[in-house]
């Protein structure tokens, strides 16, 4: 193992052991993903398969992509829900149209609007 890699691990342990100390008795174990991970994330996996922990690698990395999913849908997701609004000129037309044709339906309007190039 190079020092980088043995400074992980202790890290990791350090963490852990943290954690433990934190929880009440008999209560389960919850970690950060978010941090943990970011510490094993360079680490290639030989070197993972090593380090002794708490969860499986394979269960924090798992997490931390959830998270960075969850954050990157969270901030992808539209302000507004919908199609945008129309705009009034648009509007006023289509309502004069349907007023003073009763008999056309959205088609045909559609093509008077195509029609006035509206």
């Amino acid at each position: 193992m190079s020092d980088r890699e043995k400074d992980v691990e202790i890290l990791a342990l350090r963490h852990q052991i943290g954690v433990l100390e934190r929880q009440p008795d008999g209560r389960r174990v919850r970690f950060v993903p978010g941090a943990f991970a970011s510490l094993l994330h360079g680490l290639p996996r030989e070197v993972l398969r090593g380090v002794r922990l708490l969860v499986r690698p394979g269960t924090v990395m798992r997490r931390h992509r959830d998270l960075l999913a969850r954050r990157h849908a969270a901030r992808s997701r539209p302000k507004r829900a919908g199609r945008p609004r129309t705009v009034r000129s648009i509007r006023v037309l289509v309502l004069r149209l349907a007023r003073e044709n009763p008999g056309w339906g959205y088609r045909h309007i559609h093509g008077e609007q195509v029609l006035r190039g509206g």
